[in-house]
């Protein structure tokens, strides 16, 4: 069994996709557009078959998505990059075009060695190895 995508919703669903897309490598779908309900997708593959679905419509009510004041749920994305350096150098690149850097990169108590940034919608990214 495997977790075959998961869906978040983006307010910004053209600028979502370039960002992950150019940061990560996402492979997208056309857009899917549904008139009657108002509703945008993309499906963003990844080198692995995962798959993250972005969605947007207009009746969506804001979250208090941050990453001081945390909530039950789904609270972040990980993506495992090669190395120590791919983690320091994808950082200081997000960071270096305007991204907020929650954490600096460290190695975790868990024993990996992460970064966290923040998308475009303030979604939480962990970056690992």
């Amino acid at each position: 069994m495997k977790i075959e995508h998961i869906a978040i919703w983006v307010k910004d669903l053209e600028k979502s996709r370039a960002f992950y897309q150019k940061y990560f490598g996402a492979v997208s779908n056309e857009k899917y557009h549904n008139p009657v309900k108002n509703f945008q997708s993309y499906f963003l593959s990844f080198n692995n078959g995962c798959r993250l679905e972005i969605m947007t419509r207009p009746d969506i009510r804001e979250s208090e998505n941050s990453y001081e004041s945390q909530q039950y749920g789904i609270i972040h994305l990980a993506f495992s990059v090669d190395s120590k350096e791919k983690v320091d150098e994808l950082t200081e690149r997000l960071r270096k075009d305007g991204y907020t850097v929650a954490g600096e990169p460290r190695t975790t108590g868990d024993g990996y060695y992460e970064s966290v940034i923040l998308d475009p919608e303030n979604n939480i990214i962990e970056i690992v190895a």
